[in-house]
């Protein structure tokens, strides 16, 4: 994956993990790592780990004897994530792609992802590269964010960035949340020979969490901190506080809750 959306370095990692993670990732992940939980695996890999919010709690519901292997193509992401766990805890930290794994055909019981899969270029080829090395009846546990308007936190920044750069609108609030029907992403899925595909869209009501670390992870959490320097003559910080300011005008009103939507996926080779 080399387009830059999918870039996260630098001091992205440390904003992302807590700034965003406690607002968007925690509740998913442990939606997620339930249902992983819910039928034995012996060998577990997981996509697009990133800091290690579902891995840490994969770790916690799996079996101690069940080996977890956690992915990124960001090494900075697997820094973060390495700190979250003492090294007795059966977990090794591999940076790869997911779109070419480094790993043999028929290796793993289980695959999680969470909000990896928006960011492969080739949503159809990730998915026979998922079953590559999955063993056969394994199963490929994921999520997906619903679109932009069922998760205004990411159309409030989206837009207000925009503001800045009238010409040239920085797009990667767009990448994230351009996958959000879940039919299209089961019509991949099975293009990709997946079989006993099921989903559930959860809707949540999400109190956001100091609103203003959240609002600085918005800029700086994420690749759109890399195009607003790219393109120039904005200070980043005065962008964090216009959706500051933004995200109070449109969440205070519901006492700063506000509402989160995505897929969860789960299906077998």
């Amino acid at each position: 994956m080399s387009d830059k959306s999918a870039e996260f370095v630098g001091d992205i990692p440390s904003h992302y993990d807590h700034g965003l993670g406690p607002n968007i990732f925690v509740d998913f992940a442990d939606r997620l790592a339930d249902l992983c939980s819910s039928q034995k695996s012996e060998h577990v890999l997981e996509l697009a780990a990133g800091t290690g919010i579902v891995s840490r709690r994969l770790r916690d519901r799996l079996h101690p004897r069940t080996s977890l292997v956690a992915t990124d193509l960001n090494a900075p992401m697997l820094e973060i994530a390495k700190g979250k766990f003492s090294a007795d805890e059966n977990v090794e930290f591999v940076t790869a792609d997911a779109m070419d794994l480094p790993f043999e055909d028929d290796t793993f019981d289980l695959l999680v992802c969470q909000f990896g899969v928006m960011f492969f270029p080739d949503k159809t080829e990730s998915y026979r590269e998922a079953a590559r090395v999955l063993k056969p009846g394994g199963r490929y546990v994921f999520n997906v964010w619903s679109e932009m308007s069922e998760n205004p936190f990411s159309e409030t920044a989206h837009k207000t960035v925009a503001q800045f750069f009238p010409d040239d609108p920085p797009g990667f609030y767009k990448v994230p949340f351009h996958y959000g029907d879940p039919e299209a992403v089961r019509a991949d899925l099975a293009s990709a020979g997946w079989k006993d595909i099921t989903h559930e869209t959860i809707r949540l009501k999400k109190s956001i969490k100091n609103i203003e670390k959240f609002a600085t992870a918005l800029v700086y959490g994420n690749p759109l901190i890399d195009e607003i320097k790219e393109r120039g003559g904005v200070d980043p910080d005065l962008i964090v506080t216009e959706i500051l300011s933004a995200l109070r005008t449109r969440f205070e009103p519901s006492d700063l809750t506000m509402p989160l939507s995505a897929t969860m996926f789960e299906c077998r080779v």
